[in-house]
């Protein structure tokens, strides 16, 4: 489309709208979806996307439709790194100020993750606010703690640049959302303006060359360094990812996940790579026992709750490596800190390590990250696969080995919670495979799972879409599926479903000791269960309940090989 041929030709028409300015502009861009739950105050922007060529795609609750744009945000940010004239933005589009609060949980999710969103509201006519009408509300005050930016669209002129401007900041490193408010009145303005040209977008850049010099000084003297990757690595590309390998074959470090790592910011096959850092204060402070520790991209590597002791210790030499400058020095002090993009900047330390360390004091090191290697591996091969008797139900780590065996290319989007460990520590998971819910509050993952599918079915080569879903989490936006089967998504939901709230009493017992025998377990069971299968087919996917390990394997498949969505609630033990 000649876009701004197209809108020269409407310097005649009298009823082109603030609305129809946004929605071009969105299409102008490169977005091809928005997804919403619409309200009265909304009607203009629906009825001029109604006349794009952008498709509106309804879920049944503002947070479904805020959680569908940061999966597919998500997902196509690596589909972006591959092809630069992909626009890697979520776009949603909720009801004025309850249903911008109802889409609150999950835009803080969105906000952990670093998904790039637009979230727009309606609003009130500007010269009606002073009567208080029903829905009022301030939006920028619900948004702000959220968001990148929240700003209201006041004027109709000022449209062309608060968009560009809202987009530009949303993409911008270290991405996240942004929330326009779009009242009535500034909608239904008539206008003659064009969207304004969007640019390309920066990234965080190469660096201060003396902070890079003087990491990677700090990096040749350490005795036995360990580098942590962060979100903000897989955020940046595959490029990261193959820069931050490049600095730990450099420099002979060991490597781990940082707490909460929600992507697949290093290959998990690789031999230096340990595993992930678990939330856990004794655990953390063991991996985290060296004498220099580089964080690079991190933002979420402290414990769930207050932890007694410094996880790192005060005499540990700290390198500090992101492009959020508020990561930087915010939970430890940086001896070395730069602030750039994760790719550029490890790339320019490996490169600098490499000269300045002898292959023998590199062999060293290396020498030691496989002992540590083999200690570790060992405790992380318990992790799910706990005994349970003559319990016929799988356990997690049955599960977790049945997907792989069925799964193994799949993109994956997890909010397994409880069952994510087991999946980090038994799947090899590579670069691109893998995103999961980093906020911590139930309710993204699967519909961040449909909206994956949405952006895998853009792909001419699309990958099949495996939903990792807690029977907990699933049960908050079950009716995220209708929108899944309205569209006829290729998605498998697996749900490793032991009907309780499990991180409600794992968490107990951390924080209260005892044994599970000591507590009635308020709020946490699912008794009677919900009828899992059933609920899936009331909104039009298929239902399938496993009950027995040997089960898991072929149901996966058969799943897979169908078109549509498919959930299966496969029965394990805590």
């Amino acid at each position: 489309m000649n876009y701004f041929t197209a809108a020269h030709d409407r310097t005649m028409m009298t009823d082109y709208t603030g609305a129809d300015l946004f929605v071009d502009a969105l299409a102008e861009y490169g977005v091809t979806h928005v997804f919403g739950n619409p309200g009265t105050t909304e009607l203009p922007v629906v009825h001029a996307i109604a006349d794009s060529e952008i498709e509106y795609v309804l879920g049944l609750h503002e947070d479904i439709a805020v959680g569908m744009a940061g999966g597919y945000a998500q997902t196509r940010r690596y589909h972006a790194h591959h092809d630069d004239s992909i626009l890697p933005l979520g776009v949603a589009n909720l009801h004025t100020t309850p249903g911008l609060a109802h889409g609150l949980g999950n835009l803080y999710a969105a906000k952990i993750a670093g998904a790039p969103l637009l979230v727009t509201a309606g609003n009130h006519s500007t010269d009606f606010r002073h009567e208080e009408p029903i829905l009022s509300g301030d939006l920028l005050r619900l948004t702000r703690q959220f968001c990148k930016q929240s700003h209201e669209v006041l004027d109709v002129s000022s449209v062309p640049t608060m968009v560009r401007r809202a987009i530009r900041t949303a993409l911008t490193p270290p991405t996240g959302p942004v929330f326009l408010g779009l009242p009535l009145d500034t909608m239904l303005a008539e206008t003659d303006a064009d969207p304004e040209r969007l640019g390309p977008i920066p990234t965080a850049g190469g660096g201060d060359v003396a902070a890079i010099e003087r990491a990677a000084d700090l990096l040749a003297e350490a005795d036995a360094p360990v580098l942590v990757v962060g979100d903000h690595i897989a955020r940046a590309g595959a490029d990261a990812v193959a820069a931050a390998v490049d600095l730990a074959e450099a420099a002979g470090t060991r490597v781990h996940g940082e707490i909460l790592s929600c992507e697949v910011d290093f290959p998990m096959d690789h031999d230096q790579w340990i595993s992930p850092i678990p939330p856990d204060e004794d655990l953390a402070r063991t991996l985290l026992d060296a004498d220099t520790v580089v964080f690079a991209g991190c933002s979420t590597n402290t414990t769930l709750t207050r932890h007694e002791r410094a996880l790192v210790s005060d005499d540990t030499t700290c390198i500090h490596l992101s492009d959020a400058v508020r990561e930087i020095g915010k939970n430890q002090p940086a001896d070395a800190a730069v602030i750039g993009d994760p790719g550029i900047v490890l790339g320019e330390i490996a490169a600098r390590v490499r000269n300045r360390l002898d292959q023998s004091e590199r062999e060293e090191r290396l020498e030691t990250v496989a002992s540590v290697k083999e200690m570790v591996e060992a405790q992380m091969a318990a992790i799910g696969g706990g005994d349970n008797g003559d319990d016929p139900r799988a356990s997690k780590a049955e599960l977790v080995d049945a997907l792989h065996e069925a799964a193994l290319e799949a993109f994956i989007v997890d909010e397994g919670v409880t069952a994510k460990y087991a999946m980090l520590t038994r799947w090899p998971l590579q670069p691109e495979q893998y995103i999961s819910n980093k906020g911590g509050g139930l309710g993204y993952g699967l519909p961040a799972s449909v909206g994956a599918a949405f952006a895998e079915s853009q792909r001419d080569d699309p990958r099949d879409v495996l939903g990792f879903v807690g029977d907990g989490s699933y049960l908050y936006y079950p009716h995220s599926l209708y929108t899944a089967a309205r569209h006829d998504l290729d998605l498998t939901v697996v749900i490793p479903d032991n009907r309780n709230y499990r991180i409600l009493k794992d968490n107990t017992l951390d924080l209260f000791g005892g044994s599970e025998d000591d507590y009635d377990w308020v709020g946490m069971e699912f008794e009677p269960p919900v009828d899992i299968p059933t609920n899936a087919e009331s909104h039009g996917a298929r239902g399938e309940l496993i009950e027995s390990p040997d089960e898991i394997a072929p149901t996966v498949r058969a799943a897979l090989d169908r078109d549509g969505p498919d959930v299966l609630d496969v029965l394990v033990h805590d």
